[in-house]
Parts: C-alpha cells; sequence; structure tokens
C-alpha cells in the first residue's frame, strides 16, 4: 500500500539547537519513536545501499549506519563458528536477514555502538530478536513480520526510530539541496552496480567470491561518504575508509580497521575470558582495545576486573604478524580512480587480492604493474562513485 505524502516534524535538524526540522515525502513513514535529520539521512542512504545490495546479489542485506556512512554492510552468507563467537551469537537461531546484519554490525563494533539499521527485506522474529540485545538507534525495512513491529517499537522505552519503506517508491530523476540559500540541482545517481561493472578485467583473474565481494564493496561505496575505500571479504565489508581526502589514507583506515576485525579471531582475543557481570557491548569493547593494545594503567586495571583476574599480555609483534598472514582473499573498493601505486601496495598488506576501480589514472600502467608484482587481480570498472 502506497505511503501518502504528509509533513513529519523531526526532532531537531543536525544539532540539537537546530530546533525547525521536518520532511515531507511518499517514500517513508514513521512508525514509532522521533528522528532527527541525522537518524533520517542515515535511514534514507541505508535504505537505498541495501535495496540496491539486495538487488544486485540476490540475498538479503543489511547495513549499519552512523553519520551518514555505512560502518559495515553485509549479505546473508552462512557465519563460520569463530565469527559467530566474535559477534557473540552462538547458539542463536539467525535468519538470511538476521545474519546479514550480525555480519554488518560486526565489521566495525566500535563505530556501530549507536547505529542506525537498514534492512532490505522485513523485519522477521529472528532479526527483531536480535536487534533488541544491541544498542542501536533506529532502524529502516520495507514491513514487519507479525509482531516485530511491537518489539521494536518498545526498545528504549518508546524512543528507538522505526521507519517504514515503500519498496515500490521511485525518487524522481532530478534532485536538489540548499546549502548557504544555494539551491544545487543535479541529476540523481541512479545508475545501478551490476556484475557486468567487472567485465574489464586488465590484471588476473576474479573468482566468483571475489565478484561477489567487489559487487557488495561497490554498492556500499555508492553511498558512503567519499572519499572512500573499503575492503570486503566473505559477503560482508570488514573495513570501511569513508570522508578522507587522501584515497592513500582511505585505504590505510580501511586496511587498519579489517586488521581489527582479523585480530578479532584470534584464539587468545577469542579465549579473553570475562567475569560474568560484563556485558556483551564491553566484552566486545574490551576486546577491541586489547587487540589495539592502547590500554593506560586506568584501563589496564579495569581490564583486569573485567576478565576476574590478571590482565593478560597483549599480542606480540610475531603473533600479530603471523595471524595476519592468514587474512587472504580480500577485495578492496575504490569509488575514484587509484592515481598512485602506493595503495595497492598498502593493501597488499592487508590480504587484498582483487581490486575494482574506475581507471583512468594517468598512472594506470604503474597502478597495474603493482598488482601484477603482487598477484592481485584487478577490474576497471569506468564507474566513479562519489557521495556528497
Amino acid at each position: 500500500m502506497p505511503i501518502a505524502s504528509m509533513p513529519t516534524e523531526l526532532k531537531y535538524g543536525c544539532n540539537p539547537h537546530q530546533g525547525r526540522a521536518a520532511f515531507e515525502s511518499g517514500a517513508v513513514r514513521i512508525r514509532a519513536g522521533t528522528p532527527s535529520m541525522i537518524n533520517m539521512l542515515d535511514a534514507l542512504n541505508g535504505w537505498q545501499l541495501v535495496a540496491e545490495l539486495a538487488a544486485a546479489l540476490g540475498m538479503p542485506a543489511a547495513a549499519s549506519f552512523k553519520h551518514v556512512s555505512p560502518a559495515g554492510a553485509a549479505v546473508g552468507t552462512p557465519l563460520p563458528e569463530d565469527l559467530a563467537r566474535v559477534y557473540e551469537v552462538t547458539g542463536r537461531e539467525l535468519s538470511p536477514l538476521a545474519t546479514a546484519y550480525v555480519r554488518a554490525r560486526g565489521a566495525d563494533p566500535k563505530s556501530s555502538f549507536g547505529d542506525f539499521v537498514a534492512l532490505s527485506h522485513p523485519v522477521d522474529a529472528a532479526t527483531a530478536g536480535y536487534l533488541k540485545s544491541v544498542v542501536s538507534d533506529g532502524v529502516v525495512a520495507p514491513g514487519f513480520d507479525e509482531g516485530t513491529l511491537a518489539t521494536l517499537a518498545a526498545k528504549k522505552g518508546g524512543s528507538f526510530v522505526v521507519v517504514e519503506t515503500d519498496p515500490d517508491y521511485r525518487p524522481p530523476a532530478l534532485e536538489s539541496r540548499e546549502v548557504y540559500g544555494v539551491k544545487l540541482v543535479q541529476q540523481r545517481n541512479d545508475r545501478r552496480v551490476g556484475d557486468t561493472d567487472l567485465d574489464e578485467v586488465v590484471c588476473g583473474e576474479l573468482t566468483p567470491d571475489a565478484r561477489r565481494d567487489l559487487l557488495l564493496g561497490l554498492v556500499t561505496l555508492k553511498y558512503t561518504q567519499s572519499n572512500s575505500v573499503g575492503f570486503a571479504l566473505d559477503g560482508q565489508m570488514i573495513g570501511i575508509g569513508a570522508g578522507q581526502q587522501s584515497r592513500v589514507d582511505c585505504t590505510k583506515l580501511a586496511g587498519a580497521k579489517a586488521d581489527v576485525w582479523h585480530l578479532g579471531r584470534h584464539p587468545r582475543v577469542l579465549g579473553l575470558d570475562f567475569a560474568r557481570s560484563v556485558r556483551r557491548q564491553e566484552r566486545i569493547n574490551w576486546r577491541v582495545r586489547y587487540i589495539e593494545g592502547d590500554l593506560t594503567v586506568g584501563e589496564q586495571e579495569a581490564f583486569a576486573e573485567a576478565i576476574d583476574g590478571e590482565a593478560p599480555a597483549g599480542l606480540a609483534a610475531d603473533e600479530r604478524h603471523a595471524w595476519m598472514t592468514r587474512l587472504r582473499d580480500v577485495a578492496l573498493v575504490s569509488d575514484g580512480f587509484i592515481p598512485f601505486r602506493d595503495n595497492v601496495d598498502h593493501a597488499s598488506r592487508h590480504g587484498v587480492a582483487f581490486i575494482a576501480q574506475p581507471g583512468g589514472s594517468s598512472r594506470d600502467d604503474e597502478v597495474i604493474a603493482a598488482c601484477a608484482e603482487h598477484g592481485i587481480a584487478m577490474a576497471h570498472t569506468g564507474l566513479r562513485l562519489f557521495h556528497h
């Protein structure tokens, strides 16, 4: 049933002192809570991402948004046992949609704390049950199975934001925004990402799994603040470097996040034995801090209390290096062309084996040569995906 277009007041604009804020559209309606401007920006960008991703890969998709960029995105590929432990869902019944969100949130759990959730399919009981247990601000979805809307509407004492989309809504060809009293108009970025975008392989060969992960990355970066670079593996983003002025800084940021994600699967990290009183999110945060190795003296004491004993020594450099060599077959996607080989050199240190980027740099030959040196396959998409 189409959603009626009617004015809806928002809690506030981007900041609480920007008290006058509203929207009017037939694309969405608010089913619970009172969203802010940023909540709506996250919801609208997130919905577009998961809808396009589900269409491109034919699987349920989810994204975890913070400040108008995804902290993670994924499709519902099965979880291996160690990742189920990392994400703290061992023994939980998960639908493909719930699995997609568990993967999306688990990519960067520190950033996903208090996120806005985007789901490609109607919320089912398994997904609603998981959402009930995590710290999030809201969810956007195209519908709700019986009983799930009530479950979500009760979250956070009734302040959890629930946005319903009309999956049949089609936005106009032109979009506009007003900045400093100046109205800007452009053609909406309605170019759909598809498998043919990976046809121009300029170095090496792409495996079927690599094509899936590269398409995941391309769709994700289409709705990520530019400049951006993303790392993907096994149907989920594992590191997103967004909003950086330098592309190699995007690559370094995404790589650092991918490293933390991979080190989370290390036996010593999974073996941390927490006291029963330590909550789920606290356990996740402590694992990240332990991996990053930046505990102050006071934090070390708190960590010792959390694990109810003496705080273990952090991972030694040789342990970290040995474990990182196991990270392989990672797919890297760039929303703009790769201008220098330093991006490839750095990516090779983080298990990257496949790259998709627009191509078109004056140094394309150098970048292709770097891929050949590192044994990395690369496709030129001819498609720039800047998003602002």
